[in-house]
Protein backbone atom coordinates (compact mmCIF):
# COMPACT_ATOMS: atom_id res chain seq x y z
CA UNK A 1 0.00 0.00 0.00
CA UNK A 2 1.12 3.14 -0.58
CA UNK A 3 4.25 1.67 -2.34
CA UNK A 4 5.67 4.26 -4.33
CA UNK A 5 8.48 3.30 -6.14
CA UNK A 6 8.98 0.49 -3.73
CA UNK A 7 11.88 0.78 -1.74
CA UNK A 8 10.07 -0.39 0.96
CA UNK A 9 9.73 -3.87 -0.78
CA UNK A 10 13.00 -4.02 -2.00
CA UNK A 11 13.92 -4.05 1.27
CA UNK A 12 11.87 -6.37 2.53
CA UNK A 13 12.59 -8.86 -0.70
CA UNK A 14 16.86 -8.36 0.88
CA UNK A 15 15.82 -9.90 4.01
CA UNK A 16 12.61 -12.11 3.12
CA UNK A 17 11.68 -14.89 0.83
CA UNK A 18 9.01 -13.11 -0.43
CA UNK A 19 8.01 -10.71 -4.00
CA UNK A 20 5.36 -8.55 -4.29
CA UNK A 21 1.92 -9.75 -5.14
CA UNK A 22 -0.05 -6.48 -5.94
CA UNK A 23 0.62 -3.00 -5.24
CA UNK A 24 -1.87 0.01 -4.57
CA UNK A 25 -0.60 3.37 -5.40
CA UNK A 26 -2.80 5.90 -6.88
CA UNK A 27 -0.06 7.94 -8.04
CA UNK A 28 0.08 8.12 -12.00
CA UNK A 29 4.09 8.80 -11.81
CA UNK A 30 4.82 5.64 -9.02
CA UNK A 31 2.65 3.64 -10.90
CA UNK A 32 4.73 3.64 -13.96
CA UNK A 33 7.22 2.84 -12.26
CA UNK A 34 6.24 0.03 -10.23
CA UNK A 35 4.35 -1.03 -14.24
CA UNK A 36 7.89 -0.85 -15.65
CA UNK A 37 9.88 -3.07 -13.32
CA UNK A 38 6.82 -5.30 -12.00
CA UNK A 39 4.86 -5.60 -15.45
CA UNK A 40 2.76 -8.64 -14.05
CA UNK A 41 2.16 -7.14 -10.91
CA UNK A 42 -1.43 -6.18 -10.38
CA UNK A 43 -2.06 -2.19 -9.21
CA UNK A 44 -5.17 -2.21 -6.89
CA UNK A 45 -4.80 1.72 -6.77
CA UNK A 46 -6.43 4.40 -4.58
CA UNK A 47 -6.90 2.51 -1.18
CA UNK A 48 -9.50 4.29 -0.16
CA UNK A 49 -11.59 2.35 -3.24
CA UNK A 50 -10.38 -1.21 -2.52
CA UNK A 51 -12.63 -3.99 -1.46
CA UNK A 52 -10.53 -6.16 0.94
CA UNK A 53 -12.62 -8.94 0.86
CA UNK A 54 -12.09 -9.36 -2.63
CA UNK A 55 -8.70 -9.44 -1.97
CA UNK A 56 -6.57 -12.96 -2.37
CA UNK A 57 -4.59 -13.75 1.09
CA UNK A 58 -1.18 -12.44 1.23
CA UNK A 59 1.11 -13.11 4.01
CA UNK A 60 2.91 -9.75 4.61
CA UNK A 61 1.45 -6.33 4.30
CA UNK A 62 3.88 -3.82 3.72
CA UNK A 63 2.67 0.46 4.26
CA UNK A 64 4.18 3.43 3.55
CA UNK A 65 1.29 5.71 4.73
CA UNK A 66 1.40 9.04 3.73
CA UNK A 67 3.70 11.11 6.70
CA UNK A 68 2.00 14.57 6.01
CA UNK A 69 -0.11 14.14 8.98
CA UNK A 70 3.06 13.45 11.38
CA UNK A 71 5.81 15.20 9.59
CA UNK A 72 8.43 17.99 11.70
CA UNK A 73 7.39 19.33 8.17
CA UNK A 74 3.75 20.01 8.53
CA UNK A 75 1.43 21.18 10.75
CA UNK A 76 1.27 17.95 12.78
CA UNK A 77 -2.51 17.88 12.67
CA UNK A 78 -2.44 13.94 13.06
CA UNK A 79 -6.04 12.26 12.52
CA UNK A 80 -7.35 15.03 12.02
CA UNK A 81 -5.29 15.33 8.40
CA UNK A 82 -7.44 14.73 5.81
CA UNK A 83 -4.76 12.87 4.51
CA UNK A 84 -5.11 10.54 7.65
CA UNK A 85 -5.03 7.14 5.62
CA UNK A 86 -3.87 4.93 8.12
CA UNK A 87 -6.99 3.86 8.48
CA UNK A 88 -7.07 2.28 5.74
CA UNK A 89 -4.39 0.11 6.51
CA UNK A 90 -6.14 -0.68 9.12
CA UNK A 91 -9.10 -2.13 7.41
CA UNK A 92 -6.69 -4.07 4.55
CA UNK A 93 -5.16 -5.88 8.05
CA UNK A 94 -8.85 -6.49 9.30
CA UNK A 95 -9.97 -8.12 6.05
CA UNK A 96 -6.76 -9.72 4.87
CA UNK A 97 -5.26 -11.06 8.77
CA UNK A 98 -1.35 -11.22 6.77
CA UNK A 99 0.94 -13.29 8.77
CA UNK A 100 2.46 -10.07 9.52
CA UNK A 101 2.64 -6.24 8.43
CA UNK A 102 5.66 -3.65 8.31
CA UNK A 103 4.94 -0.13 8.11
CA UNK A 104 7.44 3.37 7.48
CA UNK A 105 7.32 6.65 8.09
CA UNK A 106 9.06 9.56 9.19
CA UNK A 107 10.86 9.87 12.68
CA UNK A 108 8.10 12.54 13.71
CA UNK A 109 5.23 9.89 13.80
CA UNK A 110 6.43 8.05 17.21
CA UNK A 111 5.56 11.10 18.73
CA UNK A 112 2.40 11.99 17.01
CA UNK A 113 -0.22 9.24 15.93
CA UNK A 114 1.78 6.33 16.69
CA UNK A 115 -0.44 5.96 19.45
CA UNK A 116 -3.28 5.87 17.69
CA UNK A 117 -2.07 3.18 15.14
CA UNK A 118 -0.90 1.05 18.34
CA UNK A 119 -4.48 1.16 19.43
CA UNK A 120 -6.24 -0.33 16.74
CA UNK A 121 -3.62 -2.66 16.44
CA UNK A 122 -4.26 -3.55 20.08
CA UNK A 123 -7.97 -3.80 19.07
CA UNK A 124 -8.15 -6.79 16.93
CA UNK A 125 -5.20 -8.63 18.70
CA UNK A 126 -1.95 -7.20 17.19
CA UNK A 127 1.43 -6.10 18.69
CA UNK A 128 4.15 -4.19 17.16
CA UNK A 129 7.87 -3.31 17.52
CA UNK A 130 9.46 -0.30 15.84
CA UNK A 131 12.48 1.06 15.35
CA UNK A 132 14.23 4.75 13.80
CA UNK A 133 17.47 4.26 11.56
CA UNK A 134 19.06 6.49 9.64
CA UNK A 135 19.90 6.49 5.71
CA UNK A 136 23.57 7.09 7.21
CA UNK A 137 23.28 4.31 9.60
CA UNK A 138 23.33 1.91 6.57
CA UNK A 139 26.45 4.04 4.70
CA UNK A 140 24.20 6.22 2.55
CA UNK A 141 25.75 10.07 2.74
CA UNK A 142 22.38 11.63 4.25
CA UNK A 143 20.84 11.25 7.45
CA UNK A 144 16.85 10.65 6.23
CA UNK A 145 15.95 9.32 9.46
CA UNK A 146 12.79 6.88 9.24
CA UNK A 147 10.13 4.87 11.61
CA UNK A 148 10.46 1.05 10.75
CA UNK A 149 7.49 -0.90 12.43
CA UNK A 150 6.93 -4.83 12.47
CA UNK A 151 2.79 -5.76 13.27
CA UNK A 152 1.83 -9.53 13.74
CA UNK A 153 -0.78 -10.96 16.16
CA UNK A 154 -0.15 -11.42 19.26
CA UNK A 155 0.10 -15.30 19.11
CA UNK A 156 2.39 -15.55 16.24
CA UNK A 157 5.80 -13.39 17.02
CA UNK A 158 7.19 -12.96 13.19
CA UNK A 159 10.89 -14.27 14.45
CA UNK A 160 9.33 -17.85 15.22
CA UNK A 161 7.04 -17.74 12.54
CA UNK A 162 9.36 -20.19 10.27
CA UNK A 163 8.84 -17.76 6.83
CA UNK A 164 12.53 -18.25 5.19
CA UNK A 165 14.88 -15.16 5.60
CA UNK A 166 17.70 -14.55 3.07
CA UNK A 167 21.71 -14.04 4.52
CA UNK A 168 22.20 -11.06 5.87
CA UNK A 169 23.65 -8.79 2.68
CA UNK A 170 27.73 -8.69 2.94
CA UNK A 171 29.65 -5.29 1.95
CA UNK A 172 31.42 -5.96 -1.20
CA UNK A 173 34.50 -4.29 -2.28
CA UNK A 174 34.35 -4.10 -6.28
CA UNK A 175 38.05 -3.47 -7.33
CA UNK A 176 37.48 -1.69 -10.47
CA UNK A 177 35.30 0.28 -8.54
CA UNK A 178 37.61 1.27 -6.27
CA UNK A 179 40.50 1.51 -9.06
CA UNK A 180 38.14 4.21 -10.69
CA UNK A 181 37.77 5.93 -7.54
CA UNK A 182 41.23 5.90 -6.24
CA UNK A 183 42.15 7.37 -9.94
CA UNK A 184 39.92 9.98 -9.76
CA UNK A 185 41.18 11.04 -6.32
CA UNK A 186 44.60 10.80 -8.15
CA UNK A 187 43.54 13.41 -11.08
CA UNK A 188 45.19 16.82 -10.63
CA UNK A 189 41.92 19.09 -11.12
CA UNK A 190 40.10 16.30 -8.88
CA UNK A 191 40.65 18.36 -5.81
CA UNK A 192 39.23 21.48 -6.32
CA UNK A 193 36.81 19.84 -8.42
CA UNK A 194 35.43 17.27 -5.46
CA UNK A 195 35.21 20.65 -3.17
CA UNK A 196 32.70 22.26 -5.36
CA UNK A 197 30.83 18.80 -5.92
CA UNK A 198 30.74 17.45 -2.36
CA UNK A 199 32.86 19.24 -0.09
CA UNK A 200 33.33 17.68 3.34
CA UNK A 201 30.86 14.98 1.98
CA UNK A 202 33.41 13.32 -0.06
CA UNK A 203 34.67 10.35 2.17
CA UNK A 204 30.97 9.69 2.83
CA UNK A 205 30.32 9.62 -1.12
CA UNK A 206 33.55 7.58 -1.84
CA UNK A 207 31.80 4.80 1.14
CA UNK A 208 28.09 4.62 -0.20
CA UNK A 209 29.53 4.30 -3.87
CA UNK A 210 31.80 1.11 -2.29
CA UNK A 211 28.13 -0.01 -0.88
CA UNK A 212 25.99 0.19 -3.79
CA UNK A 213 28.78 -0.95 -6.66
CA UNK A 214 27.92 2.51 -8.14
CA UNK A 215 29.82 5.63 -8.65
CA UNK A 216 28.09 8.72 -8.20
CA UNK A 217 26.83 10.29 -11.82
CA UNK A 218 27.35 13.83 -12.04
CA UNK A 219 25.62 15.89 -9.02
CA UNK A 220 24.62 18.83 -11.90
CA UNK A 221 24.18 19.53 -15.35
CA UNK A 222 26.80 20.34 -17.75
CA UNK A 223 26.92 24.43 -16.31
CA UNK A 224 30.31 24.99 -15.36
CA UNK A 225 29.37 27.26 -12.33
CA UNK A 226 27.88 24.04 -10.71
CA UNK A 227 24.86 26.43 -10.34
CA UNK A 228 22.27 24.63 -12.31
CA UNK A 229 20.18 21.79 -10.73
CA UNK A 230 20.88 19.02 -9.13
CA UNK A 231 20.68 15.83 -11.26
CA UNK A 232 17.64 13.55 -10.91
CA UNK A 233 20.47 10.80 -11.34
CA UNK A 234 22.35 11.53 -8.69
CA UNK A 235 19.36 11.72 -5.77
CA UNK A 236 18.45 8.55 -7.20
CA UNK A 237 21.67 7.01 -6.39
CA UNK A 238 21.54 9.11 -2.96
CA UNK A 239 18.01 7.16 -2.56
CA UNK A 240 20.39 3.30 -2.87
CA UNK A 241 18.65 2.45 -6.19
CA UNK A 242 19.85 0.64 -9.11
CA UNK A 243 21.09 3.52 -12.01
CA UNK A 244 17.11 4.45 -13.91
CA UNK A 245 15.04 2.27 -11.44
CA UNK A 246 13.22 5.86 -11.25
CA UNK A 247 15.24 7.97 -13.77
CA UNK A 248 15.12 5.79 -17.06
CA UNK A 249 13.90 7.46 -20.62
CA UNK A 250 11.67 4.25 -20.61
CA UNK A 251 9.45 5.32 -17.77
CA UNK A 252 9.29 8.11 -19.42
CA UNK A 253 8.91 10.90 -16.34
CA UNK A 254 9.68 14.68 -15.92
CA UNK A 255 11.95 15.83 -13.62
CA UNK A 256 9.35 16.90 -11.07
CA UNK A 257 7.68 13.64 -11.33
CA UNK A 258 11.15 12.36 -10.80
CA UNK A 259 12.01 13.89 -7.78
CA UNK A 260 8.69 13.91 -6.08
CA UNK A 261 8.94 10.16 -6.59
CA UNK A 262 12.52 9.99 -4.97
CA UNK A 263 11.41 12.30 -2.37
CA UNK A 264 8.89 10.01 -0.62
CA UNK A 265 11.39 7.03 -1.30
CA UNK A 266 12.03 4.80 1.17
CA UNK A 267 15.89 3.66 1.06
CA UNK A 268 16.25 0.13 0.33
CA UNK A 269 19.01 -1.02 2.16
CA UNK A 270 17.56 1.11 5.34
CA UNK A 271 14.55 -0.81 5.47
CA UNK A 272 16.51 -3.54 4.99
CA UNK A 273 18.76 -2.66 8.51
CA UNK A 274 15.47 -1.85 9.80
CA UNK A 275 13.52 -5.26 9.79
CA UNK A 276 16.66 -7.25 10.14
CA UNK A 277 16.97 -5.13 13.58
CA UNK A 278 13.32 -6.23 14.10
CA UNK A 279 13.78 -9.61 13.55
CA UNK A 280 16.93 -9.88 15.96
CA UNK A 281 15.91 -7.52 18.87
Amino acid sequence: MFAGYSGLEMGVAQVLDAQPAWFAEIDGAPARILHHHYPDVPNLGDVTCVDWGSVPPIDILTAGYPCQPFSQAGHRKGTNDERHLWPYVYEAIKHLRPRFAIFENVRGHVTCGLAEVLEDLASIGWDAQWTCVRASDVGAPHHRERLFILAYPNSERPQESGLARRPAPQITRDNDLLDTLAGINRAPDIDHEMRLRWGDYGPAVLTWAILTGHAPPPIVGDRQDYRAETTTEFVEWMMGLPPGWVTSPEIGLTRSQQLKALGNGVVPQQAAYALNHLFNP
